[in-house]
């Protein structure tokens, strides 16, 4: 059987094979046997969410780095950070929690930023290695693990609670954590996948070509 031509894709959700046109600027192509969304036409993208993924992660440093908030209690201050909380729950006993908020808080953001860097960097000389391709199923994988906007509800929720009974100082981590929320989220959304797979180099010799993964998650289930 001949190679399939490189804008040929399979639908994730009906298993069409079909070929994806060029797209101007702006527009997607959807499946016409489902509507499933295939592919979108991003000018720019892999540029604009390289600089949000450094912003992320200088974010994310922040985040961890600094403490989230200060309490005051009878002449008494205290502050902590997100792994300062994680170690004190460890150490009350509340183990499961604590490893919870590290995978959920610490290193599913870590991975997902980590991952996205490396796979922006790789691609700006295509064609990039074929472990690139791993990446771009595992940056998926991180990003639904990752819940900081979890974390920082809980954190909401508890100066809510404590401010009756105490002085609550909303620490520098705290406004890192919401500048983190904003830039995975426009991160996910700028990064056009597509536009990496393309990047690729598949078989050894070749530069970039062959069968490409539709857009965002499907990076995850399509890409073979």
């Amino acid at each position: 059987m001949a190679p399939l031509s490189t804008d040929v894709v399979a639908c994730p959700d009906c298993d069409l094979l079909q070929r994806i046109p060029e797209l101007p600027p702006g527009e997607a192509a959807c499946c016409p046997r489902c509507g499933r969304k295939l592919a979108t036409c991003k000018p720019g993208s892999l540029e604009r969410t390289t600089a949000l993924a450094v912003a992320a992660a200088i974010a994310f440093l922040i985040t961890n780095m600094e403490p989230l908030m200060g309490l005051s209690l009878s002449g008494r201050e205290a502050s902590t950070t997100i792994a300062g909380g994680v170690w004190q729950m460890w150490a009350q006993g509340e183990r499961i929690t604590a490893l919870f908020v590290a995978l959920f808080a610490v290193i599913a953001p870590a991975l997902q930023i980590g991952f996205l860097l490396a796979i922006l960097l790789s691609v700006r000389r295509p064609p990039a290695p074929r472990w690139v391709g791993r990446l771009l199923r595992w940056v998926v994988i991180a990003g639904s693990w990752s819940m900081v906007e979890v974390m920082l509800l809980g954190i909401l929720v508890s100066l809510v609670k404590i401010a009756a009974i105490a002085k609550v100082v909303p620490g520098v981590g705290i406004f890192a954590a919401g500048g983190l929320l904003l830039l995975l989220a426009a991160m996910s959304a700028s990064f056009d996948p597509r536009d990496a797979w393309s990047r690729i180099r598949w078989v050894k010799g070749e530069g970039p070509g062959r069968a490409l993964p539709s857009s965002g998650s499907d990076a995850a289930e399509s890409g073979r």
